[in-house]
């Protein structure tokens, strides 16, 4: 039975669909006016390991993820420029280009990390009926109220569990640090689900709405696209826990404001990767993106190595130590299949591999300790009483999981240096002399530079040796 950390109960459940078999999620996707960094695709990867339990366990799936290309403004607040507009100001592109080409670069992103896309996508600015239908309805129940020359807003103080998700106790909350008090609000928590366009100036993404000319609030975006795709009640709510506190909690606000129903089952929140002791974000100049990792030579995969390495639901601190490491032992993991794909024999002889699949299936199942998993993977890998087959029958059905395409690995293409040939041809004129000792000793080289030497017919084979995994 799969266990989820239930953001909504601070407790995990066993995850009962609404529908046998089915799962329907939702993934707060990408704000297009920048390139995702790689905290941001950590929370990406986390989601990817979700949706890949539920698959292996036999759910379909049906996974949808929004692109917000426009209605979100600085600070995640009612306040500020719309951040796709302000990022075609700054790049001098219109607003339509700049979200195009960061919503492909997100995209490509996910193909570099193994990532499996959606089964939805869908932009906030093709949805804008949804959005002007949804805060119709809020309107005609007496949820929203109108701010002159700024927009329509959901009036929190009607609605008596507001702020549930996160625990919020709205009478301590203060203005200031995260939720910024417009002029006009009749509560601080109050959230805008329209705004209307500057008097004095012209929007580049602006429509007509029974309440003027303007734009939708980027809570309201979520709330209608996720009812429309997966109904009015769903399974799964994922995003990044820095979602929790406004985001997620004025989601559920306006769409159980809206239907008088349960908005999600399920939500799930990844934590931070930390750098620094703080966050990784875009505000602040301080981000990676995948792009960075590329150039300085370290492979995708080894970065999604890294975030396997630790719990979803724990901080993960970045540091290029840390990713070394991880490359590291990403680099052993594929040589040590390169030498079990070298030599695939035996048949299924130990009653192990059963039990290490249980042990594994027990281990993603419980909120997905894929860190427990990969421990799991490596004990199987070093098993002397596997055979090879058994253990690359395991290798291709872990992968299902890791998402690390280790049944595309190829043998490695081995690069003879100076001295290496040396060596090699040293070792062949001792074995030839009979010197089995020195034979042996410049063998204990070789292998100390990462090979080993198969002796063959057709004269010595070099292949790279896997030294014990870094995890």
């Amino acid at each position: 039975m799969l266990k989820l950390y239930n953001t909504l109960t601070r407790k995990k459940e066993d995850f009962e669909p609404i529908l046998k078999r089915q799962a329907g999620i939702y993934t707060c996707g990408p704000t297009v006016y920048n390139y995702a960094h790689i905290g941001n695709l950590r929370t990406y990867i986390f989601e990817d390991l979700l949706k890949r339990v539920l698959l292996y366990d036999g759910f379909n799936v049906k996974h949808v993820m929004n692109i917000t290309d426009v209605g979100h403004l600085q600070g995640d607040t009612d306040e500020g420029e719309d951040k796709v507009e302000m990022s075609a100001r700054k790049e001098k592109k219109s607003a339509w280009d700049i979200a195009r080409a960061y919503e492909e670069a997100f995209k490509n992103d996910l193909v570099l990390l193994n990532i499996q896309e959606p089964d939805i996508w869908c932009r906030a600015t093709e949805h804008i009926k949804e959005q002007i239908e949804l805060i119709k309805k809020l309107e005609e129940k007496g949820y929203t109220y109108k701010i002159e020359n700024d927009g329509i807003y959901f009036d929190t103080s009607k609605l008596k569990d507001y702020g549930k998700l996160a625990k919020l106790k709205k009478q301590n909350l203060k203005a200031g640090a995260r939720i910024a008090f417009a002029s006009g609000k009749r509560n601080i928590t109050d959230f805008a689900l329209w705004k209307f366009s500057p008097e004095d100036s012209k929007r580049q993404m602006e429509w007509p709405s029974p309440w003027g000319i303007g734009f939708p609030g980027w809570h309201v975006e979520c709330s209608a696209m996720s009812m429309k795709y997966l109904g009015e009640t769903f399974d799964i709510h994922c995003g990044g826990i820095d979602h929790i506190p406004v985001h997620h909690a004025n989601e559920i606000a306006q769409s159980e404001a809206a239907t008088g129903k349960p908005f999600v089952n399920y939500w799930l929140h990844g934590n931070f990767l930390v750098l620094n002791k703080g966050k990784m974000a875009k505000s602040s100049g301080a981000f990676l993106k995948l792009q960075s990792l590329l150039e300085k030579g370290y492979e995708p995969l080894s970065y999604r190595y890294f975030c396997l390495t630790a719990h979803y639901r724990n901080e993960l601190v970045f540091s290029w130590e840390n990713l070394d490491a991880a490359n590291a032992a990403f680099k052993n993991l594929k040589n040590k299949i390169r030498e079990i794909k070298s030599n695939l024999c035996g048949s299924a002889r130990s009653s192990h591999v059963q039990e290490y699949k249980q042990q594994f299936i027990e281990a993603i199942n419980e909120d997905l300790d894929i860190p427990k998993a990969l421990v799991i993977f490596w004990k199987a890998l070093k098993d002397n009483e596997l055979s090879n087959t058994e253990k690359y029958g395991l290798i291709i059905d872990f992968d299902k999981i890791f998402g690390l395409g280790l049944d595309s690995i190829k043998e490695e293409e081995v690069i003879i240096n100076e001295e290496l040939k040396e060596l090699i041809a040293e070792r062949e004129k001792s074995r030839k002399d009979k010197k089995w000792k020195k034979a042996d000793e410049i063998r204990d080289k070789i292998k100390k530079l990462g090979f080993i030497v198969e002796d063959s017919e057709d004269g010595p084979k070099l292949k790279r040796f896997s030294q014990d995994s870094l995890i």
